[in-house]
């Protein structure tokens, strides 16, 4: 009898490792890629002073 429980527990515990799950890390085939097509666009808005505007208009020689 005990000779019957070792085998059948036995059989359990090789049963039951069989069903254990595997991971696996592999390195990908094709080299990662990434795309870096960017525009970036700028738009700057400037108020000034209504006595700095007056004078840029008359003195277009400062810039």
């Amino acid at each position: 009898m005990k000779i019957t429980i070792a085998m059948l527990s036995l059989l359990a515990t090789t049963l039951l490792s069989g069903c254990t799950p595997r991971i696996e890390v592999a390195a990908p085939k094709e080299p990662i890629t990434i795309n870096m097509n960017v525009k970036i666009e700028h738009e700057i808005h400037i108020k000034v002073d209504k006595d700095v505007e007056n004078l840029l208009k008359s003195r277009s020689d400062l810039f």
